[in-house]
């Protein structure tokens, strides 16, 4: 594995254009993504936040061509995703990569840990069976895990931190540019979670590889990203800067989130903020805001119109409190 800083360029390293994906669900359409856009810098961190069936791991997917799209472009280093096919698409896809929310379950329970983090070399053309042992071993090395103590083993010897290890180094054995997070650390324990957090931000600071950091976690997603997009019922509400949303939130469904969320600052204070109420379905979205049924600051216009996404204190905002996305 070869050092890397990010390299700054104008052009994001993922730049997805008006995203849409549904689901036919019997004579119903389900709006699981709807009208997405968003990018990621080179070597950076997007925290993707929302609650669960908002469309956040559809959208990690459909980056990789796993699912997709009626409408809109992904666009990886310049070049469209969604227009590529077979053998193209495959090759790019080594250069993105994926871990996934639960590190046990996606782990084959039959082969060894050698092969596991093997196979994805095999499968890009490494022939050279030193080559790829040498790979395996390095990656493991760089992940915090002993080589010579892992690789002849089976996955039901290893805790959950230590397999989600395992899968992050499978991640980043071909050297990926990018990484989709797929709830990376919901499904450990609570004392093992910074430990993979901290892992993961080393490696990003070592390698230059950017994520895609889809999470619950707000505490943790305000701690790994540069930015933060906040999804709801299949659109994205705000965008910006982490340390802004996660501190002065504008959209009332982010500052519902934060406001349950652990503080940045010990010493800050929060109002709470209840939703009352469920999310919609997905299947039959309300018209206007989608959010206006759970909102405390609903007004007619909010049933009515949908607001676009639009500037508002540095970031953009999909609310009609607001002067420029009101107008």
């Amino acid at each position: 594995m070869m050092d890397a800083s990010p390299s700054r360029s104008c052009e994001p390293l993922l730049d997805v254009q008006n995203l849409v994906v549904e689901y036919a669900v019997g004579s119903k359409t389900l709006h699981a993504v709807s009208d997405v856009s968003l990018q990621v810098a080179r070597g950076e961190t997007l925290g993707l936040v929302g609650e669960s069936g908002c469309g956040k791991s559809t959208l990690g997917r459909a980056v990789l061509q796993l699912r997709k799209a009626v409408s809109g472009r992904v666009l990886f280093d310049g070049q469209d995703l969604t227009a590529m096919q077979g053998d193209t698409l495959r090759r790019m896809r080594q250069r993105v990569q994926l871990i996934f929310q639960d590190p046990i379950a996606s782990l084959n329970p039959r082969r060894r840990i050698g092969d596991i983090i093997a196979e994805p070399l095999v499968i890009a053309g490494v022939k050279d069976p030193k080559r790829r042992q040498q790979l395996v071993h390095d990656v493991l090395s760089a992940v915090g895990l002993d080589p010579s103590l892992v690789m002849g083993r089976l996955p039901h010897e290893f805790s959950g931190g230590q397999c989600q290890r395992i899968c992050i180094a499978r991640a980043l054995v071909l050297n990926p540019e990018f990484i989709i997070c797929d709830e990376p650390v919901s499904a450990l324990d609570v004392s093992i979670r910074a430990q993979i957090l901290n892992l993961l931000r080393s490696l990003q600071r070592r390698l230059g590889v950017a994520y895609l950091f889809i999470a619950h976690d707000l505490a943790a997603v305000a701690h790994m990203s540069h930015t933060i997009a906040v999804m709801y019922l299949g659109k994205i509400v705000e965008l910006g800067a982490a340390a802004d949303i996660a501190r002065r939130p504008r959209h009332p469904y982010t500052q519902a989130l934060f406001s349950a969320a652990l503080p940045l600052d010990a010493s800050e204070r929060r109002e709470e903020i209840i939703l009352s109420g469920e999310i919609p379905s997905p299947l039959d979205p309300p018209p206007g805001c989608r959010f206006h049924t759970r909102c405390r600051h609903v007004m007619e216009r909010c049933r009515r119109d949908e607001p676009p996404l639009a500037p508002e204190s540095g970031r953009l905002v999909a609310c009609h409190l607001y002067p420029a996305s009101a107008a």
